[in-house]
């Protein structure tokens, strides 16, 4: 399983995630470098088993690394994009999200107790900008 963390602040999240992750692995993502830099730094372990990897990046500004595979669930606690603080930050975010994950993956937010699905924009293929199609309904996803 490859699990995307959305503003994981120091990684204590993501870390309970890695040592549990089985032969899987969790992507800590967070706008703040204090944030990775800690994150980096409480979870080395994790990362040098290559359970875990860390990286600087907003949310609504996040994308798949050459080759990487999606996500098949993300997860975020409190972040103003997908909280209702941003609105506008928050439709670029689901988007982002979307397309990082595969065709029945899922988004969990929280702010308490407890996490909640929501629902995604189709997903847009790699190449293009237009949304993806689920090959078993065929159904836009």
């Amino acid at each position: 399983m490859r699990v995307l963390e959305i503003g994981g602040g120091p990684g204590a999240a993501a870390k309970a995630i890695a040592g549990r992750i089985g032969d899987g692995h969790i992507l800590m993502i967070d706008r703040s470098a204090k944030s990775t830099d800690l994150a980096e730094k409480n979870a080395a372990v994790e990362i040098d088993a290559g359970r875990l990897s860390v990286r600087r990046v907003a949310i609504e500004d996040f994308e798949l690394l050459p080759n990487e595979e999606p996500f098949d669930l993300a997860f975020a606690v409190r972040v103003g994009a997908l909280d209702g603080r941003h609105p506008e930050a928050g439709r670029l975010a689901l988007q982002r999200i979307a397309d990082a994950l595969t065709p029945h993956g899922q988004l969990l937010i929280g702010g308490g107790a407890p996490l909640r699905q929501l629902r995604l924009p189709p997903r847009r293929t790699p190449t293009t900008s237009q949304p993806s199609v689920d090959a078993a309904t065929d159904h836009p996803r």
